[in-house]
């Protein structure tokens, strides 16, 4: 039987970022956005506070955009200081590119197993609420109630077998089957 997992955001990520003021480099995202109206042009920042001296800065989310072209759902969210957008936003590849920063999930993630742990084979799908990059060999240790090198025997014996790559990160849904 094919169990489901699913890996879920519990909060929002660090961000990975040098401050300017005290040379720490992580800060933490608040979901509020300043929305800045310039005549047509709009400029828009999610804001971010270092967690070492409470110094804020902005993530450029819009810049120089005429008004017309952005979306009323999307402006009225922006207004709203919409946590589920600022989620949405940190996990944008072109706006981590924009703002030469990285996340970091440590803390900020559960996995759901809704099972017990009674078993001898057991056939997983895992899907990801967000793209949260985990090591398989993580998820499957915390699923299955096992230590991580325990997992890694298993995998080097051919007993946990997957199409995806066990080592590593992955951020995408895989599914791995466990023979123990």
């Amino acid at each position: 039987m094919l169990e489901n997992w699913v890996v879920v955001p519990t909060c929002l990520p660090l961000v990975l970022h040098r401050c300017h003021a005290c040379a720490s480099g992580r800060f933490r995202a608040s979901g509020k956005f300043r929305v800045n109206a310039n005549h047509k042009l709009v400029d828009v920042w999610l804001l971010v506070r270092c967690v070492a001296c409470e110094n804020t800065a902005k993530l450029t989310i819009l810049e120089r955009v005429h008004v017309r072209s952005v979306r009323p759902e999307l402006l009225a969210r922006l207004h709203e200081n919409d946590l589920g957008l600022a989620a949405e936003l940190l996990q944008d590849p072109a706006v981590l590119h924009r703002n030469r920063i990285a996340l970091d999930w440590d803390g900020a993630w559960r996995l759901d197993t809704g099972s017990s742990r009674d078993w001898t084979f057991l056939d997983v799908s895992v899907r990801f609420a967000a793209r949260i990059p985990v090591r398989p060999a993580r998820l499957i240790a915390e699923g299955c109630g096992l230590s991580r090198g325990e997992v890694k025997r298993l995998i080097e014996e051919g007993k946990v077998v997957s199409a995806a790559r066990l080592s590593g990160k992955v951020s995408g849904d895989f599914t791995f089957t466990l023979k123990r």
